[in-house]
């Protein structure tokens, strides 16, 4: 079943998401944001601004994701205007970044990463991500951006929508296997095998 908004707050005061925003924030200060924090059936988690990584061709390298090469990626620089921070995701790349809440996910449920539809209308794609019962830290977010022209993604603002999903217990939770990516810190992090 899908959580609500009643239950990811009473889940949030016990340190599920941290920080947490208990309403949806559509404007800071007067200026217009891509919202964040809780809606009816989700929560909309922020880019951080710590960490957003750009793959880039390096001849005579191969992306391979049980040896990853870390050259293969280039961080990208923050930029800032009247419309707040953001890195720029080239036309037809794909880019790393991280969520700036931390979540520790509870051991009956499995969160979903969806895009949100703003980002969706530009042609800049979220890959949906799970996090699996018991997961703990800061998502490495995925990014495409589809289209031809070069994309603004903001930091700060919100980037994709997490949905809660309830289960039966299970036998072996993420945390019981010590899954790899078990807390992440606000940083990207790379393929692992």
């Amino acid at each position: 079943m899908i959580k609500n908004d009643i239950w990811i707050k009473q889940q949030a005061e016990k340190g599920m998401i941290k920080p947490f925003e208990p309403t949806l924030i559509n404007r800071v200060e007067n200026s217009p944001v891509i919202s964040y924090g809780l809606s009816s059936y989700g929560y909309d988690i922020r880019l951080s601004p710590n960490d957003f990584r750009i793959f880039r061709r390096v001849p005579g390298t191969l992306v391979n994701p049980k040896n990853f090469n870390p050259e293969n990626l280039e961080s990208a620089t923050l930029h800032t205007s009247e419309y707040g921070d953001f890195f720029i995701l080239p036309a037809h790349s794909y880019g790393l970044g991280v969520a700036l809440e931390k979540l520790e996910v509870p051991p009956n449920i499995t969160v979903i990463c969806v895009g949100k539809s703003t980002y969706a209308r530009v042609a800049l794609i979220a890959n949906v991500t799970p996090a699996e019962a018991a997961w703990h830290g800061h998502l490495t977010l995925e990014f495409s951006n589809s289209s031809e022209t070069d994309c603004m993604i903001f930091a700060n603002e919100g980037v994709v929508q997490l949905l809660f999903l309830e289960g039966e217990p299970c036998a072996t939770t993420y945390a019981d296997r010590n899954g790899k990516y078990q807390n992440q810190p606000e940083t990207v992090i790379l393929a692992k095998v």
